[in-house]
């Protein structure tokens, strides 16, 4: 790519908004996309900018929208505070962070985190969609993990006593265990990036066959006066494993870490080619033959953060070369890539800019990498 600025700006030039019009923030989207339909689950709330795990009006959506000509044919809640299903009825309490697999030819898995920080523990749920008829199957079901312990509902507090085992010296919190990067498809594994948002540290694990179950492999971070979140992973050519971590302090510019089988992890170092990030989810997918690196730059001189979003390509997954920089005066944060008939689909976060932190969440937009 000879100008990445001109081909972020085309992109962003056909974003579609997928939201209903009573939306009023949007984010953290993740999608699939079947037989030319893109199912998109993302957070939404229909009272406020932004989203916070203890805004109890928080909800999960499903936007299915014709990925061809971006066409919103439907949307349905998935999950929300108080909802009943056919085998049981959700807690009270926001409906945070979707994860969509395939589960089958006929279905996808959604999972999603129920909470309310500081009141209740939160808990990893899961409900299927029957590409079908575009409808929830009608059944939600507690997700696990587990840990060298054993076997436990998905809270927190099972994720927190593994990372102190491993020299964590984080505290313990109600809430923040999330699924943060989407969850990868290799060598017939499903592997996931499981976040202790709230207070820091980060594993691998992959999913049990029924996937229901997340086993963790190794965490991902050795211990170090940086709090990591966020990380994003992917397998290389050579059989080695590759993570991009967001970085909450210091600095705020994202490091690096490497493992030979997603279980030992290298400390965190600075990457020669990342450098001037921000504290913001990054990306890393294999899409064809080409591995994909996304970050969002810190703001330059009068702007806000989260509006600059570079999107880096390479063949092995160690030298990179800028294909897209997407500047807008809207936010560009959170993208997911999917690869559909030869093309490359996403969807991203946008909404007004601002210095305000929950500013520039208000709709899901989704289109084409051109």
């Amino acid at each position: 790519m000879t100008n990445p600025k001109a081909s972020g700006d085309r992109v962003l030039e056909s974003l579609v908004n997928v939201c209903g019009p009573q939306v009023r923030g949007a984010h953290d989207s993740d999608f699939l996309v079947v037989d030319g339909t893109a199912y998109i689950v993302y957070m939404a709330n229909d009272e406020r900018l932004g989203e916070q795990p203890d805004w109890p009006f928080v909800y999960v959506c499903l936007s299915i929208v014709d990925a061809e000509t971006g066409s919103v044919r439907d949307r349905l809640i998935v999950a929300q505070g108080d909802m009943e299903y056919k085998n049981a009825k959700l807690p009270r309490g926001s409906c945070f962070v979707p994860r969509l697999v395939r589960l089958d030819v006929a279905t996808l898995r959604c999972y999603f985190v129920t909470t309310r920080p500081d009141l209740t523990e939160s808990q990893t749920w899961f409900t299927d969609i029957d590409v079908a008829t575009g409808t929830l199957v009608g059944s939600v079901h507690a997700a696990e993990i587990e840990t060298p312990e054993g076997v436990f509902p998905m809270q927190p507090g099972a994720f927190s006593r593994y990372l102190q085992s491993q020299g964590y010296g984080a505290p313990e919190a109600s809430f923040g265990l999330y699924l943060v990067d989407s969850i990868k498809q290799i060598d017939g594994r499903h592997f996931a990036v499981v976040n202790n948002f709230a207070s820091g540290g980060i594993a691998v694990a992959t999913l049990d066959a029924e996937m229901r179950r997340f086993t963790v492999q190794g965490a991902l971070l050795l211990p170090s006066e940086a709090k990591l979140t966020e990380s994003v992973v992917n397998r290389l050519p050579d059989g080695s494993w590759l993570a991009v971590s967001r970085q909450e302090n210091r600095d705020r510019n994202y490091l690096v870490s490497r493992s030979e089988d997603a279980r030992t992890w290298t400390r965190h170092e600075p990457s020669m080619w990342i450098r001037g990030g921000v504290n913001s989810k990054p990306t890393l997918d294999r899409l064809g033959s080409l591995y994909y690196l996304g970050w969002n730059e810190a703001p330059r001189t009068g702007s806000t953060e989260r509006t600059v979003f570079n999107l880096d390509a390479s063949p092995d997954g160690r030298s990179w070369e800028r294909w897209y920089r997407f500047e807008s005066e809207r936010t560009f944060q959170y993208p997911v890539f999917r690869e559909h008939a030869g093309t490359i689909c996403l969807t991203v976060t946008q909404g007004r800019a601002s210095n305000d932190h929950h500013a520039g969440k208000e709709q899901i937009m989704f289109g084409k990498l051109g």
